[in-house]
């Protein structure tokens, strides 16, 4: 499994899961995004392993200077995870209704970073010195 088609399923899972208003599941990804972003243990490279293949990341990417030692992707899962459990948390336990479209644009975006391989949160993320 790619990253590009994880993204594209993580995209999925967060519209299904707001359309039906399903509180476990969101909260459920975020603590996998964040479990993925801690350990560095993620579901893509674990899937490659067993099927003992090595496949790119199908995103675009450009180079720059790496100012930090962490890898973009695991900052991406852990900005993610911020972004998504703050926002969802603050719209429904809090009554902030104002954010209401905050999960939903995450959604729709990460799910068309998926289908174009273009994630402009990944591209700041390089741009800013991750690796």
């Amino acid at each position: 499994m790619s990253e590009r088609l994880y993204l594209f399923l993580v995209g999925v899972y967060i519209l299904f899961a707001l359309y039906f208003e399903m509180d476990y599941l969101i909260y459920g990804l975020v603590i996998l995004l964040a479990f993925e972003a801690i350990t560095d243990i993620r579901i893509t490279t674990l899937i490659q392993r067993i099927r003992h293949i090595t496949l790119d990341t199908g995103l675009v990417a450009f180079q720059s200077r790496n100012r930090f030692n962490i890898e973009a992707l695991r900052a991406w899962r852990l900005f993610v995870s911020v972004v998504l459990a703050l926002s969802y948390y603050l719209v429904h336990e809090q009554g902030l209704e104002v954010i209401w479209f905050f999960p939903w644009f995450m959604g729709f975006a990460i799910m068309g970073a998926g289908a174009s391989g273009v994630c402009p949160v990944m591209l700041a993320l390089k741009w800013a010195g991750f690796r």
